[in-house]
This record gives structure tokens, sequence and C-alpha cells, in this order.
């Protein structure tokens, strides 16, 4: 979203330039309305045909003598991998989800039927009306265009009379033939939907109206002349010192927690889709371009695969998502901001979902050993592969790495909320090995969490109830929540309007087991929390009560899977049954091991 007219990069949304080669990016669905005009790229392309953000592929070891990439330049590297080993290439299933979604099948391709509930249907019957005003020149009077895409473009246009004549503002264009699947027009649809629910948000672009007429559909927005965040980066030569990533970190922190708390997914965050207001430096970012968002419930995955390859999280791939896969976008964006570098490279797409799935960044080369252990901690936590693991947005604005030496305002977190259902819905025990744990926590750890619960307003006694969780979950929504039925989500926390929370308990409910396991100390922590366990609530168990304190169904063999829980000597929990109730169990996951 937006626009900006600073010369275009040799690096567009669609396509990726390497080594001369142009490799279509198969992941990529719907245009960025920032994309550049063709023959400008051209011309930069000739410039430099390499993407200067070079880094060796981390999975180098996958490439043979005979690869591809070392044809011709004129030719189209290819998959040359033969099975068993590696696993088939994601690249060619993925190329084929896209072309369903936007109805591209090549004649050679298999034929998509046209009540395919994925698609929708091809054809000429699909309902092209979206009840947009149809005023559009009445108010607005175009200007030159300052990009363009596949599937549209971006021009300048002023309002043509009131109090803001002659104010310019970005006009994305979408011709209504390019929308040949139901999903395409939904795509548009739910674009204009989502940044009109989330409008106000300092760091998001500006949404003012949306229009159409018979042969088009115009989103106007805030024209934003700045130029994008990889201009920046071209222009310092690929490396920001640490002190200007945190502050490009924090304006991309603070509007990305805000759209997970009101329940949107971006699913194409890159540095091509943040753009600057102005040309001066300390001029905001704005985050543009929702074609690919969409809304989620704060309990649901998506399974659809959309973005860009280079940014694409793990799971995306695996087609089982949520809002962490923009968290790990933004660490990729983060590794290049401080190494210049790409944290996962590979001449072809293929090679590059390799890498993201199977490869580790590397923090061994310049200029990673002169950088802070805090950085370097930031990137780590942003790129783990479980997103289970993984900050979200709201926690890396609380890292050491940033609060240190800002003073930012952590936002309220939507894990929060998914965490406290969880231990709700825990049993007592699990509860009790929660509490213990709870108690392990660091100084650094547990700032998140008293930030957490300041935002929720806890009562003069120190305690929260549903009421407090309501009122500050409504305080900061939008109408994208209605959207993510986040207001229903609200409602499995509704035990509380029979009792209160300290904040004791707080820590124990809104504690992440799995991102502490991803600490080194986890260790530590879970031993120490054992012996407080051991000193507080362990007790003798029979394994028919532990069976039935789980929740486990009779078809479940108790005795065979939870024999390893108790310790013979005296009956109570052992520290593996400890370490597994923590993460939590059901019938489901126990049937599923064995």
């Amino acid at each position: 979203m937006g626009a900006c007219t600073s010369k275009p990069s040799n690096y567009s949304g669609d396509n990726i330039t390497v080594a001369g080669n142009v490799a279509p990016l198969p992941v990529k669905s719907t245009p960025n309305n920032n994309e550049k005009d063709s023959s400008h790229q051209q011309e930069r392309t000739k410039k430099s045909p390499f993407f200067p953000f070079y880094s060796p592929s981390p999975a180098h070891y996958l490439f043979s003598k005979k690869s591809p990439a070392r044809s011709p330049a004129n030719s189209t590297p290819r998959r040359f991998f033969k099975r068993p080993f590696p696993p088939p290439s994601p690249s060619k299933h993925i190329r084929s989800l896209l072309a369903r979604r936007h109805g591209t099948v090549k004649p050679n391709e298999s034929a998509i039927p046209e009540n395919d509930p994925e698609v929708g249907g091809v054809g000429s019957g699909l309902d092209k009306s979206f009840g947009f005003s149809k005023n559009f020149g009445n108010k607005y009077e175009m200007g030159e265009e300052v990009g363009r895409g596949h599937f549209g473009y971006t021009c300048k246009a002023k309002f043509k009379k009131g109090e803001v004549k002659g104010q310019e503002v970005a006009v994305k264009v979408i011709p209504k033939s390019k929308m040949t699947t139901a999903i395409a027009i939904e795509d548009v649809r739910r674009e204009v939907k989502i940044l009109r629910a989330l409008t106000g948000h300092n760091h998001l672009v500006k949404f003012y109206d949306s229009y159409e007429d018979h042969t088009n559909v115009y989103i106007v927005m805030e024209l934003c002349e700045g130029g994008e965040l990889l201009d920046r980066i071209l222009s310092r030569g690929g490396k920001y010192t640490e002190d200007d990533a945190k502050d490009v970190m924090i304006q991309i922190l603070k509007v990305v927690a805000f759209c997970h708390l009101q329940g949107v997914v971006h699913r194409d965050l890159k540095p091509e889709n943040f753009l600057f207001t102005s040309k001066e430096e300390s001029a905001q970012l704005k985050a543009i371009d929702f074609g690919l968002s969409d809304f989620v419930k704060p309990d649901e995955r998506l399974n659809d695969i959309v973005g860009s390859a280079y940014y694409v999280a793990p799971e995306v791939l695996h087609r089982s998502y949520s809002t962490e896969a923009d968290v790990w976008s933004i660490g990729v964006i983060a590794y290049i901001l401080l190494c210049g570098s790409r944290p996962f490279w590979a001449r072809t797409e293929s090679g590059i979902f390799r890498s993201v799935l199977k490869a580790d960044p590397s923090f061994e080369e310049q200029p990673w050993p002169t950088l802070s252990s805090e950085a370097k901690d930031f990137v780590k936590h942003l790129l783990n592969k479980d997103p289970r693991k993984r900050m979200t947005a709201a926690q890396a604005l609380g890292h050491p790495w940033i609060k240190n030496s800002h003073n930012i305002e952590v936002p309220l977190d939507i894990l929060i909320f998914k965490l406290m259902k969880a231990y709700m819905r825990s049993s007592a025990l699990r509860k009790a090995a929660l509490r213990a744990l709870s108690k392990t926590l660091t100084v650094d750890e547990l700032f998140y969490l008293k930030e957490q619960f300041a935002l929720l307003e806890p009562s003069k006694n120190g305690t929260i109830s549903f009421e407090n969780v309501k009122t500050a979950l409504m305080k900061h929504a939008t109408d994208a929540m209605k959207e993510a039925r986040i207001h229903d989500f609200l409602a499995s926390l509704n035990a509380l309007q029979y009792r209160r929370m300290d904040f004791e308990e707080f820590c124990a409910a809104a504690l992440s087991v799995h991102q502490l396991e991803a600490l080194d100390l986890w260790e530590q922590h879970a031993r120490c929390a054992y012996e407080i366990f051991e000193k507080e609530g362990n007790r003798a168990i029979m394994i028919e009560e532990l069976a039935s304190e789980l929740g486990l169904s009779p078809s479940v063999p108790v005795h065979a899977v939870l024999h390893d829980w108790l310790r013979h000597t005296d009956g109570k929990l052992s520290f593996l049954g400890f370490a597994k109730l923590l993460h939590g169990v059901s019938s489901r996951s126990i049937t599923k091991v064995q």
C-alpha cells in the first residue's frame, strides 16, 4: 500500500534477479502496489544483475557439480534432485497452488474443474461487483504512474475539491480483467476490508477509500515519498549500525504487534513492503501491501502458501501457520539489516525453500563476531524454526537488545490470551507444575509478564478478573477483531468471572513452556522447578488417578504410556513426568506417539 517515487530497486516483488537469471517467485500471489515500472527495473538490472546481499548458501551441500545453477545465463535453473534423497522440492507444489489461486494454469497443465472448491470456478460468471463507491473520477484527478506489477499498477492522484484540494495520494488500480478466479476477487475484497479495519496506527499506511467502475478497482491511500526500506538498505551498502537497525525494528515490531492483536496476519513482510513517509533520515516507516493478509482466530491455523521466497517461514511451507510466520519474516529483515546478507540463500526457488526448511543461519562470518551478543540472541529468537518457541512481536519489543537502550512500551500480546485459555483448561496437577516453573523465571523473563499484567489494569489489591481482561482487550480493539472472532475467543476465559487472579498465578498462566525450552538455561529452569514442585505439591499418585487428572480416555493404554511418569519407589511424579506435564498432555497426543 502507499507509493514511493524513488528509483526502483533491482529486486522486485515478483522476480528474484540472481546471477543474470530471473527466477519467478512461486510464492508471490498478489501485487505489491509499490511494484516497480518494468523499464526502470530493466535499467537497474543491467547495472547490477547480482542482488547486493550475496551470502553463501547455508545449504551449499545440496548443490552438485552438475547443478543447473551453473547453466548459461539465458536458461532457467531447474530441479536436479532425484528421489529418494533429498525429498521432492516444494516449489512445484507451491507454483501449482498459486496457479489455481489466480486461474493462470498453462495449457500443458492439468485443467481445473470449474466447481473446484479451492478455486471457486474460473470463467466469465464471476461476480466482480464489490459495492464500492462509483464516483472516483469526481473526487480525484489521476496523475503519473509510479509503479506497475502483474495484477495492477499505482498512480499518484490529487483531491479535486474540498479542504484537501490538491493534496496528493496514492491510488492502487486493479483491473477487473485480472481477477480470473473467485479467490482473486476475495483477495481484493479482503485487502480493502483489512485496510479499512486497521487504519489509524502510526506505522500503517493511511487508507482513504475504495472505488470501482466497470473496469477497475481503485484503492486510495496515503502517498509515501521516502522510498522503500530496501532502497535505504542499498544506499547504506547493505549494512545498518545496531542503533539504526533497532530504530527500524521498533517501528516494524510495533505495527506487526498491533496487527496480530487485532487478529490480522500480514503474510508478506519484506523490506519492499515498508515505505518511509519522506526522504528525511528520521522519517516514519509505514507498513504497506495487505494484498496477502488475512484474518486469523487466536486458536486457528492457516494453510494456503503465500509470501516471498526469502522471507517465507518454514511452517508456511508445511501449510500450518499463524501470526508467528510474520515474526520469522521480521527475523530475516533483522538479519539483513545487521549483516547485509540473507540468512537463507540459494540460486533456485527450490534451493531457497530447502534452506529455509533445513539450514541454520550463519552467525560466524563478519560482521557477526563484532556485533553484540544481545543482537545475535534477538535474531536467533526470531528465526527459531519451531513457531511455538519463537518470540512474538510484542515480546521482541521487550527483548534486552531493544529495551536496554530504548524506553519502549510493550503492547498487549494476543499470546497472553491463548496461554491463559490453555491454563484455565489444565488439570490441577499441571497448574501446580506451571506455578513451580514460574518461580524460576529471571528478571528479564518477568519483565514481559509484568508489562502484560499492568496492561490488564489490575485492581488496587493487585488482581485481575474477566472484566479486567475484557476491558483491556476492548481498549485496543478495531473492527478487525470482529472479523477474527477475537470476542468469541475471549468467552473461553469466562471462568475468571467467578474468581480473581493475582500476579503470581498470572505468571504461571501466561508463561510459554515452549519458549522457555528454547533457552540455553532450560535444563536449569526445569530442574529448579521440579525441586520446588517436590517441596510444595508432589505426592504419591496412582496411574489411574494420573490418567483421570490428565483427562485420558479409557481407550488409551495408560499403564503402557504413563508408567515412566511416576517414580517406582514412592509413586510420585518423576522429573520426566513433570517435564511432560508442563507441555500439556492429551489423549490424542499420547495415542499419536504410541
